[in-house]
């Protein structure tokens, strides 16, 4: 999407912000990088499973499921900004697009240094907090922190001017590759101003391993819409690679 910045680096980006929505909150040039913090987070990026460099993209068979009402069709993916679902609901075909198009930003490739190593970097002296040691990223105009642990991002921390999150990813995967790949995590959306808490998304993940590649294979997201509950599900089968 033109004009945005991703949410969530590392592997968690759930939202693109549009760069308007993304005020500076703190001014990096007055801060010190911390080389612990970055060491410390490098790690976890380089830990985090990705597709490879060279990956063209996959095609799908697609069924999506909201409160037991499914609809089937295809999605072909070529990379993050191109994501095309085809389904006979329109509304229900555009949700699954912008879902589809959030796993593809997860796992695009990429380089530290293209994404939060290119901020300023600091970290608590000393935390036993559960999720991890704080650690805050300054300069991505947004005010962020992580928590860190056993080289795991495990909480991501956003608060911008019409929105403020948080993300405790709770379960994930060793890959062939011995890399992490996220399988279950909750998002908390909250109201910057007074605090109040305005939603909540539990996501579960599933993955197939085709050739060197581990594709989407489910997605459940459970979610507060309109006075209710909603269950939806994503389904890819008969996964082709793109040449």
């Amino acid at each position: 999407m033109k004009g945005s910045i991703i949410s969530l680096q590392a592997n968690h980006e759930i939202k693109e912000i549009p760069m308007e929505h993304a005020a500076a909150v703190d001014t990096p040039a007055t801060i010190a990088d911390d080389p612990q913090a970055r060491a410390l987070l490098q790690r976890a990026f380089e830990n985090t499973a990705r597709w490879q460099s060279d990956f063209h993209g996959f095609s799908a068979d697609l069924t999506v499921n909201t409160n037991g009402q499914l609809v089937n069709g295809t999605v072909v993916v070529k990379g993050p900004r191109e994501v095309a679902v085809q389904l006979p609901d329109e509304a229900i075909q555009k949700w699954a697009q912008e879902q589809i198009g959030m796993i593809a930003v997860h796992r695009a490739p990429r380089k530290f240094e293209e994404s939060d190593g290119k901020h300023h970097l600091t970290m608590d002296s000393g935390d036993d907090h559960p999720l991890g040691r704080r650690l805050d990223i300054h300069g991505d105009g947004m005010q962020s922190f992580y928590r860190i642990k056993d080289n795991r991002i495990t909480q991501i921390n956003r608060k911008m001017p019409h929105v403020a999150f948080t993300i405790n990813v709770e379960e994930s995967s060793s890959t062939q590759d011995q890399k992490q790949l996220t399988t279950k995590y909750t998002v908390y959306y909250f109201s910057p101003q007074d605090g109040k808490l305005r939603n909540v998304e539990s996501f579960t993940d599933t993955h197939v391993r085709v050739g060197a590649s581990d594709l989407p294979a489910t997605r459940r997201i459970i979610s507060y819409d309109n006075g209710a509950v909603v269950v939806r599900t994503l389904t890819f089968s008969n996964h082709k690679l793109l040449a």
